[in-house]
């Protein structure tokens, strides 16, 4: 049995973490803190997308989503709007899990609904860059107890 293998998904403007609004979002680039977490899971194979674009991560989730045993998924503003993400999640096998670099629930009123998590695994959300890290342990908790 090879790696296992989590796909990482990002969403819109999550390209511009280390740039945009540090005060909530960090002052890290998305790509120095997947170094960090690659180095945290060498046994994991970790892939990471980002795209601002919909239709592509519905595109990524379907690529991945029946090969892979997960997916973090961090849909950015698409969360609160997106049923095609929702739909695309529940159409693949792979678990996915939900999470948010702030506590959308301690933000406006219009992030406080989720599309999408009604078709996740679960959802994590308000730790910073660590919600990440906290998805894959949630992810491989969850395969072991599949397989135990």
């Amino acid at each position: 049995m090879g790696r296992r293998r989590i796909q990482i998904i990002n969403g819109p403007n999550i390209n511009l973490l280390g740039k945009r609004e540090p005060s909530i979002y960090g002052s890290r680039t998305f790509e120095d803190y997947l170094t960090d977490l690659r180095m945290q899971y060498p046994e994991l194979q970790l892939d990471y997308y980002q795209s601002n674009t919909e239709g592509f991560l519905i595109d990524k989730i379907h690529e991945t989503g029946f090969s892979y045993d997960g997916i973090i998924l961090n849909a950015g503003a698409y969360t609160h709007t997106s049923i095609a993400l929702q739909d695309a999640i529940r159409a693949v096998t792979a678990p996915v899990i939900e999470v948010h670099i702030s506590n959308v629930h301690a933000r406006e009123e219009f992030r406080h609904r989720s599309m999408i998590s009604c078709a996740c695994l679960g959802v994590i959300c308000g730790f910073g860059l660590d919600s990440y890290r906290l998805g894959i342990e949630a992810l491989l908790q969850h395969k072991k107890t599949i397989s135990d």
